[in-house]
């Protein structure tokens, strides 16, 4: 039974580093947007994404330190906004920045 035990706290220990990575990774593109694109794209303001990822970050580390639960509420609000803000607010802010005046009918020239 300690063996399956050990396992199992590895397995999450390894989910708790991915979210942590996921989080920073979400981070370190929000960090690097400018601030026009997200009101471009209609998203929420950067200083809110900022704060909400950077809450993400931190309690995801805690985690991935074992300080907190990788099953507690807190790992699991900072996955679901990291995943939020990947999924739907990165795609959109990426494309306000591709548009520019030498784009042909068939893209870029």
């Amino acid at each position: 039974m300690l063996e399956i035990h050990g396992f199992l706290d590895l397995i999450f220990w390894v989910l708790a580093v991915g979210a942590f990575l996921l989080c920073v990774w979400a981070l370190v593109h929000a960090v690097r947007t400018p601030a026009r694109a997200f009101a471009m794209a209609g998203k929420l303001n950067k200083r809110l994404w900022l704060l909400i990822l950077g809450l993400a970050t931190l309690f995801s580390f805690a985690a991935a330190v074992q300080y907190l639960s990788v099953l507690s509420i807190f790992t699991i609000a900072s996955v679901i906004g990291s995943g939020i803000y990947l999924a739907d607010v990165k795609p959109a802010v990426g494309e306000i920045g591709r548009g520019g005046g030498n784009s042909g009918p068939y893209g870029p020239w």
